[in-house]
C-alpha cells in the first residue's frame, strides 16, 4: 500500500492499494507511472495472506524508496513465526534500509499481548527528510502524547526475553504453527488452493469456482459452522479468497477442518 503525496489543503487526498496477488507472490510491484508515494506500508510476514517477503524482495522496495525519497513503514509484528532459514525477520537485514525504514513490532501475537498494547519502533537516526531527523520527530511526538505503556505490562514485556520466557514463546508458536500445517495440508486435501501457514499463523485459499468471499464465508457459516474471514474484508486484491487463524485450540483446529472437508465432499 502506497501513499501518494496530494494534499487539497485539508486532507491527504490518494491512498492506493497495490495488488498483491498469487500473481505476483502476494507482493507488491513498484508502482507504476511517475507517482512517487510519500510513504510505503509493507506487512511481512503478511496478514492476511501469510506471505513473507524474501530479502531479494524487501532489496527492491529499498532502493526504490532511496532513490525516490519515500518512506517504508514496516509491520513486523508476525517475525516470530518466521520458520523457513533466509526469510529477513527485520528490514534493518537489508542494506540501505537504515536511511528509508520505520519499522515497528508488537508483542501482541509473539507474547499473546493483545488487549495489553506493547510494541516499539524503530527509526534509525540516519532516517533524515528535508533536513528532518525522523528519529528525533518521532521522540518529540511520543514525549508530547504518549505517557508510556504501563509499568506491569513493560515488566511482563521484559520477562519474555528471559531464557524462559524466549523457551515459552517458542513453545507457544510451535503450537499455533502445527495448528496452520493441520489447515493447510487439511484444505489442500479437500482440493482448495491454499497459501500462507508456513511462516505466518494465516492461512489463505481461493474460494470454489463460481463463490466469492462473502458467498463461500456464508456457506461455511450455515452448512458447516465454521468461522472464518472473507477475503473481501482486507480490500480489492482479497475478493475470491477466505482466511483462516491457526490462532486456537488444536482440537477444535482439526475439528473445523473435518466440517469443512465433509462439506466440500458433498
Amino acid at each position: 500500500m502506497i501513499r501518494a503525496g496530494d494534499y487539497d489543503g485539508e486532507k491527504w487526498t490518494d491512498l492506493v492499494y497495490l495488488p498483491c496477488t498469487a500473481e505476483n507472490g502476494f507482493f507488491p510491484d513498484l508502482p507504476a507511472g511517475n507517482r512517487v508515494p510519500d510513504m510505503i506500508y509493507l506487512c511481512s510476514p503478511n496478514n492476511p495472506t501469510g506471505a513473507a517477503a524474501t530479502r531479494e524482495q524487501l532489496q527492491t522496495w529499498v532502493d526504490y524508496a532511496n532513490e525516490h525519497g519515500s518512506v517504508i513503514l514496516f509491520d513486523s509484528a508476525y517475525e516470530a513465526f518466521i520458520s523457513e532459514p533466509g526469510i529477513p525477520h527485520s528490514i534493518f537485514e537489508i542494506p540501505g534500509a537504515k536511511t528509508c525504514a520505520i519499522e515497528f513490532r508488537s508483542f501482541s501475537k509473539t507474547a499473546g499481548f493483545t488487549g495489553n498494547r506493547c510494541a516499539y519502533t524503530v527509526i534509525s537516526k540516519e532516517l533524515v527528510r528535508e533536513g528532518v531527523s525522523l528519529n528525533r520527530l518521532w521522540n518529540r511526538r511520543q514525549g508530547t502524547k504518549f505517557n508510556g505503556v504501563p509499568y506491569v505490562i513493560q515488566r511482563a514485556a521484559e520477562a519474555t526475553f528471559t531464557q524462559e520466557g524466549q523457551a515459552q514463546i517458542k513453545e507457544t508458536i510451535q503450537y499455533y504453527l502445527d495448528n496452520a500445517r493441520v489447515i493447510r495440508e487439511g484444505l489442500t486435501a479437500a482440493g482448495l488452493t491454499v497459501y500462507g501457514g508456513v511462516n505466518a499463523p494465516y492461512i489463505w485459499f481461493r474460494t470454489p469456482e463460481g463463490y466469492g468471499s462473502w458467498e463461500f464465508f456464508d456457506k461455511l457459516l450455515h452448512e458447516a459452522c465454521v468461522v472464518t474471514t472473507p477475503g473481501a474484508g482486507f480490500g480489492p486484491s482479497g475478493e475470491g479468497y477466505i482466511r483462516l487463524t491457526a490462532f486456537g485450540d488444536a482440537d477444535d483446529t482439526r475439528e473445523a477442518v473435518r466440517r469443512i472437508q465433509e462439506l466440500l465432499s458433498k
